[in-house]
């Protein structure tokens, strides 16, 4: 098993974890009802992707 040549030091560390962070995720109003829904997806209210219906209404 490998041993770590250097000690981090607690600095290098709190640099590495700030990069670590949870992103909210984006919202965008649906353009055939305007309820919102997540980008590259179909939308759950209506069922419609780029004009076209591709999935199921949500009921």
């Amino acid at each position: 098993m490998g041993v770590p040549q250097h000690r981090r030091s607690k600095s290098r560390n709190r640099q590495r974890r700030a990069t670590q962070k949870l992103e909210l995720v984006s919202f965008g109003p649906c353009p055939q009802c305007r309820e919102p829904k997540m980008p590259h997806h179909v939308c759950p209210s209506c069922g419609f992707y780029r004009d076209r219906e591709a999935g199921k209404k949500a009921e």
